[in-house]
């Protein structure tokens, strides 16, 4: 029975897919290490990252806009926000003229876990994608252009 199943790719080695989620599953080991003793998960980190990036250009950062920076769901954004908001990392206050909306704001400790977050993470990526040497500006492209078609469906 076995021998009748076809694979379109003669090896695991051969599908993108797999091999991205390969690649995926050891980063993510590699960032847990770094994000561990920060008392961050990923995804909590993308989140503070988001709201810090967004926070340069905007005084009234919302949950949706967190969601939309992140293409995170907006039901998962909450719950960690709340998680980010009970370690004491951001707080929430009521929007000047949405009253259905709250701004996130990172709190000074937010703001100092960030930070070190930040270089942590950075200096994992440098480790982590520097075998790929000049190629990674390429490796950066394919992944946008990737984005891209998949944010334009």
């Amino acid at each position: 029975m076995q021998d009748k199943i076809e694979f379109k790719f003669k090896s695991p080695n051969e599908s993108p897919g797999y091999l991205l989620g390969q690649v995926t599953m050891l980063w993510q080991r590699k960032l847990k290490k770094v994000l561990d003793p920060l008392n961050l998960t990923q995804t909590q980190f993308v989140l503070l990252a988001a709201l810090g990036w967004l926070s340069k250009k905007n005084n009234a950062v919302t949950q949706v806009d967190i969601a939309n920076q992140s293409n995170a769901d907006r039901m998962m954004v909450s719950k960690v926000l709340r998680t980010l908001q009970d370690k004491k990392f951001i707080r929430r206050q009521e929007h000047e003229t949405d009253t259905r909306a709250k701004v996130i704001k990172l709190t000074n400790e937010g703001a100092n876990v960030l930070q070190k977050a930040l270089t942590a993470v950075e200096n994992a990526d440098i480790d982590f994608f520097s075998v790929l040497g000049n190629n990674l500006t390429l490796f950066n492209q394919n992944m946008i252009s990737l984005i891209d078609q998949t944010e334009n469906e």
